[in-house]
């Protein structure tokens, strides 16, 4: 999540381009199709923080891994919220992308 941050950072000079000069598609082409490249990569570490936490909710039983959950319940509930607003963050993305998508469409 933290390059998708900082690629959302950088991004900005070219959404300023694009804010400037509203006919030219090159430049909002391009950040549609880096938007999709780090919409998939929020979407893996959400998926991908979302199993560690089941793992510290659950546990393991196959490799004697016990739920940590009981133990260090202020790390679950952070983690918790963390995967939450990692999926929110998610969503939004993807609504801005839609929105971009169809401002290129439009004539």
């Amino acid at each position: 999540m933290a390059l998708v941050g900082g690629y959302l950072v950088l991004s900005l000079p070219f959404s300023v381009i694009a804010i400037v000069r509203p006919h030219a598609v090159g430049p909002r082409l391009f950040l549609i199709i880096l938007d999709t490249v780090f919409l998939t990569l929020a979407s893996a570490s959400a998926a991908s923080a979302a199993s560690i936490v089941y793992l510290a909710h659950n546990g393991d039983q196959d490799t004697n891994w016990l739920a940590i959950c009981n133990q260090f319940g202020d790390f679950c509930a952070q983690t918790s919220s963390a995967v939450v607003s990692s999926f929110i963050a998610v969503v939004v993305f993807v609504l801005l992308i839609v929105m971009s998508a169809l401002a290129i469409g439009k004539p």
